[in-house]
């Protein structure tokens, strides 16, 4: 019982102090899409800001596709790498905690391609 209490705890801590943000064309403009598979792009304007602002008062997680582990290497890199060397350029890695492909627990998701649900009538009209 304590190892559950334990683990609940942590969870609820996440979700209250970690936000998970997209990494392509939410922090890194993805302009020629998959491309090569590099990380080639620049910052979403204000992002490198933004990022840095919250880091302050959140973990921030990076969620992206690229972080699959199925993905092809890149220049004998994982995604991961090319996205951590990305944000060491732009004086961003002391700013995120962690950059992942699963869906973690957070307090909020920020990404360009969400749909915010609050129920299934105006998902389905959105869509």
């Amino acid at each position: 019982m304590k190892e559950i209490d334990n683990f609940i705890k942590k969870v609820v801590k996440n979700e209250s102090d970690t936000l998970a943000i997209d990494f392509d064309g939410v922090i890194h403009d993805h302009n020629l899409g998959f491309h090569d598979g590099t990380v080639y792009g620049d910052p979403i304007p204000g992002a490198i800001e933004a990022v840095k602002k919250l880091s302050k008062k959140y973990k921030i997680v990076i969620f992206t596709c690229k972080a699959n582990p199925k993905r092809p290497l890149i220049d004998g890199k994982t995604g991961p790498e090319l996205i951590w060397e990305w944000l060491e350029k732009h004086d961003l890695k002391s700013c995120v905690e962690d950059v992942t492909y699963d869906k973690i627990n957070a307090l909020y998701y920020i990404d360009d391609k969400a749909i915010s649900f609050n129920n299934w009538d105006n998902t389905l009209k959105h869509l």
